[in-house]
């Protein structure tokens, strides 16, 4: 067989925290002060809830829509950020199919460190575009992913596309 190598340099980043104490300052509160929406890979910003890339994604065009208020499980949000959250996800899905065309999506959240919660205090939807024969089965395979896109092209693409 031969040897392969699948170049995803901006995940050394988060191999190097994901080993760190979950102490650390919450993403999904201090990206939206941040100022710079292009920076913090925030596409789209709502009145109760924004739209951001993760910065470590599944596929390309993998984003997350979260409160602005820190909220750390779906049964503590208030109705009127849950529909926020769900109208913020469907726009999310129309944009990602215009600008990227996949077959389907995986929608959902992790609640709790032991169902996946990289980010467990601060609730967040994930909005994870699929394609026929999209290589992200290697995770199963070698744990490798593979990401035709920089995260900061998909930032390009996807920006403004909400308005």
């Amino acid at each position: 067989m031969a040897n392969h190598r699948i170049w995803a340099p901006w995940r050394l980043a988060y191999v190097k925290d994901a080993s760190k104490d979950s102490e650390q300052e919450c993403i999904f509160c201090t990206k939206p002060r941040l100022g710079n929406d292009e920076e913090a890979l925030i596409v789209h910003r709502g009145e109760r809830c924004f739209v951001i890339l993760n910065l470590f994604p599944y596929t390309n065009g993998h984003l997350m829509v979260a409160p602005f208020e820190h909220i750390g499980a779906l049964q503590e949000l208030p109705p009127e950020t849950s529909a926020e959250m769900m109208a913020l996800a469907q726009r999310a899905m129309t944009v990602l199919d215009e600008v990227y065309g996949p077959h389907g999506y995986n929608v959902g959240f992790n609640q709790g460190r032991v169902a996946g919660a990289g980010v467990e205090h601060h609730i967040h939807m994930h909005v994870v575009p699929r394609w026929g024969g999209d290589t992200n089965f290697m995770p199963v395979l070698a744990d490798v992913r593979v990401m035709p896109q920089t995260p900061q092209q998909t930032y390009e693409a996807l920006k403004g596309k909400f308005d």
